[in-house]
């Protein structure tokens, strides 16, 4: 089956098959899952943030979805994967919490989606689904074998995208 890999929040790993990446409580956040469907690397990133490009402190590329999916894409090529066989898959960006004021701050969650796409997009990489949005939490594990996406939810049950 393989090693189960935790990624924390603002982290990322990558693994060779046989291998499985988590991570724990996306809520705003957004998991990117790059899955290489050739050498079957695999490739998780937990992003808190759009963009670096605002933040001071911006020194944890793991952080932001901009300079994370950038530096996953390069980890993957450097353990063998090939730029044009990694797909993806996202997961999260939920709405937490109802704010009478729908300031664009606290549309962090849509804003994390919304980069995401933007930044995948810009490297070429398609996104072969999703599931984002919604008020609530995931949990989701992302199997080297086949590119299978496991999402676990409270209250919404589990599938595989």
């Amino acid at each position: 089956m393989g090693e189960l890999i935790k990624v924390g929040m603002a982290d990322m790993n990558c693994t060779y098959h046989p291998g499985i990446l988590t991570t724990l409580g996306l809520g705003s956040c957004v998991g990117i899952c790059l899955f290489d469907t050739s050498t079957k690397i695999s490739g998780l990133a937990h992003i808190m943030l759009p963009s670096s490009m605002q933040i001071k402190n911006n020194s944890n590329a793991a952080k932001f979805a901009d300079t994370a999916i950038v530096k996953l894409i390069q980890d993957m090529i450097k353990m063998g994967a090939h730029k044009n066989k990694i797909v993806s898959k996202i997961a999260g960006g939920a709405q937490m919490f109802n704010f009478s004021d729908t300031s664009d701050i606290m549309r962090i969650g849509a804003r994390n989606v919304i980069a995401t796409k933007e930044i995948l997009k810009a490297n070429s990489i398609p996104i072969l689904s999703e599931d984002t949005g919604g008020n609530y939490g995931r949990t989701i594990e992302l199997y080297s074998e086949s590119g299978i996406l496991l999402i676990k939810t409270i209250g919404c049950g589990i599938k595989q995208i």
